[in-house]
């Protein structure tokens, strides 16, 4: 297949030269709890509607986009200001234990890891370098959502892809680098609604198994037949992205095992 000029697509690969390119969901994926959900539970209308709203969208009743808006606007109707959410989830949002390890050698290996969140740039940036400190954070490609800030001081979120069901359809960041002539190996990592988008699009995609039974990714996967490769933490998918890199597995064969 030849190589589509860059200017004719609309989200060019920004890494046109590697050979393995790591992509990843923030929320609850990198991080140990989906900040959006930490808002709408505790600074929303809490957890049991924002999870009655997960289920309508797996059961196609309501799209991402929608349901993802709702729960942000109940936290602006209850007065939250967005520089008072940085702050509550810079104190409450964890690192995967794993991650950093895993990053410092992607780093050492030449590839790129790149955020790809349903979430908004400014809240993931506030807390990633609260997380990993300024350096590595700058150095952390995000492509995500944003924020609108209005003169009263409320906010809303401003969709990527406004008219995509999924407000930012993660599709979009991986089918680029499909359409180079070389195309890398693509590791995807994930963990909830918002990835269903991306899950079938990777060669290797990574799904994060939670203890408190939010495992929705899990379940999309399992009923659309999509291969998928369950992990608890960074350090344990490491090794097997580890194996692919340096040539003793196949995508095809981790992929057999299923377990990080």
């Amino acid at each position: 297949m030849a190589a589509i000029p860059v200017s004719t697509l609309p989200y060019p690969p920004v890494h046109q030269d590697k050979k393995f390119v790591v992509l990843s969901d923030w929320d609850g994926t990198i991080t140990n709890y989906d900040s959006n959900d930490y808002m709408t539970d505790n600074l929303g209308y809490g957890k049991d509607k924002r999870r009655a709203g997960n289920k309508d969208i797996l059961d196609g009743r309501i799209t991402f986009r929608d349901a993802f808006r709702e729960m942000l606007e109940s936290v602006v109707a209850n007065g939250h200001t967005m520089d008072e959410c940085k702050e509550v989830l810079k104190k409450n949002i964890k690192l995967d234990p794993g991650f950093k390890d895993f990053y410092r050698w992607c780093k050492a290996n030449d590839i790129p890891v790149i955020i790809v969140s349903s979430g908004m740039e400014p809240v993931i940036r506030a807390v990633l370098s609260n997380l990993v400190g300024e350096e590595d954070a700058k150095e952390i490609e995000i492509i995500s959502n944003d924020v609108e800030i209005h003169p009263d001081g409320k906010w809303a979120i401003k969709y990527r892809h406004p008219s995509s069901g999924y407000g930012h359809d993660k599709s979009q960041a991986i089918l680029p680098y499909r359409a180079l002539s070389s195309p890398p190996t693509l590791f995807f990592f994930g963990d909830g609604v918002s990835d269903m988008s991306a899950a079938r699009h990777a060669d290797v995609l990574f799904v994060k198994v939670k203890d408190n039974g939010e495992n929705d990714l899990v379940s999309y996967c399992k009923q659309e037949g999509i291969r998928h490769i369950l992990f608890s933490d960074f350090s344990k998918a490491l090794t097997v992205v580890q194996s692919v890199v340096e040539g003793k597995k196949t995508a095809d064969e981790v992929l057999t095992v299923g377990q990080a």
